[in-house]
């Protein structure tokens, strides 16, 4: 009677436990899956509150920069004294007056004041005179 009963009741016997060992191993997937959902959430919500602070961080500094800007933008910059003549600037002017040039045209063209051109060759007379003897 077993060997009548049973034997072809087996295929389907074990295809039951398949079956219901498929619907635990699908619930404990879902399971995981609304655990895993859950902690995704959770960390998606802390790096939007991060996200977010940094957002406000980063306004207040650009405001703290524009500030910094606006005061330092008041301020003007001390205009660096102008240094005397230099050397190749001299020479261009001692070779422009030996050219025939006027102090005025000289003055115009190096960028220089009038008076420190005519200056110039003044004292460059004096020393080219006092290098030679009198009489």
């Amino acid at each position: 009677m077993l060997e009548r009963y049973l034997i072809p009741l087996a295929p389907y016997v074990l295809l039951a436990v398949v079956c219901l060992v498929a619907l635990a191993v699908l619930a404990s997937v879902e399971s995981d899956i609304r655990r895993l959902k859950s902690r995704l959430g959770a960390r998606h919500a802390a790096e939007e509150s991060s996200t977010r602070d940094l957002r406000l961080q980063l306004a207040e500094l650009g405001e703290r920069l524009r500030d910094a800007d606006e005061r330092t933008g008041m301020l003007a910059p001390p205009v660096p004294p102008r240094s005397g003549l230099n050397l190749s600037r001299r020479s261009q002017v001692l070779r422009m007056a030996r050219r025939g040039e006027r102090p005025e045209n000289i003055a115009a063209a190096l960028s220089l004041p009038r008076r420190e051109v005519e200056l110039l060759l003044k004292v460059h007379a004096l020393s080219a005179g006092a290098g030679q003897p009198t009489a």
